[in-house]
């Protein structure tokens, strides 16, 4: 069996690797308390264009968001019963401030995408350890891109999971796990 295949048979959209948003069993957790133990403030964003971890898609004019402490390594960790030890780390990343509908179905493309934007493919092991990564710039080929990204990045084995990040923050966007069945 081949890992490295995409996974294209549980995709709603146009792209051969799933982009994950934040799940809503956690959502519902990070509105209550993030997890850095704050309770959330919600406010209406009157400009738009952040990057909402829900919907993985921008924020629009007059949505009423949170910016939360998010541990994404930290969550799948709990679910796989890996141990990041001191890669467990937290950032702040918007959500919307009340229950959503999360990703569209029809979404196309991966979220947050912009050609010539710079994202880390940080790579990470079953235990959740660093195993690697790289820089993308995203060419204007944006899909195939971030395509030729996670298969390289798949193409180890050690590889169980991706974290997308801007470069300029280092804010999470969104993460991608290994096709078939270490998803």
């Amino acid at each position: 069996m081949n890992n490295s295949a995409p996974d294209t048979a549980t995709a709603p959209h146009a792209t051969a690797y799933t982009p994950l948003p934040i799940a809503p069993d956690v959502l519902r957790q990070l509105r209550d308390a993030d997890d850095a133990g704050r309770s959330r403030a919600g406010h209406v964003d009157h400009e738009g264009g952040s990057p909402l971890r829900c919907c993985l898609r921008a924020v629009a004019p007059g949505e009423r968001v949170a910016l939360v402490s998010y541990a994404p390594l930290r969550r799948w960790a709990a679910e796989t019963g890996a141990a990041p030890g001191a890669y467990d780390e937290q950032g702040p990343v918007f959500i919307h401030a009340d229950p959503c509908d999360g990703p569209a179905p029809e979404r196309a493309g991966y979220p947050f995408s912009r050609a010539g934007a710079l994202r880390t493919v940080r790579r990470y092991s079953a235990d959740g350890r660093i195993v690697g990564g790289r820089l993308l710039t995203i060419p204007a080929a944006e899909e195939q891109g971030f395509d030729e990204a996670f298969a390289e990045a798949f193409s180890d084995p050690e590889v169980a999971l991706v974290h997308v990040r801007a470069v300029e923050y280092g804010c999470f966007h969104f993460e991608v796990r290994r096709p078939g069945p270490r998803s």
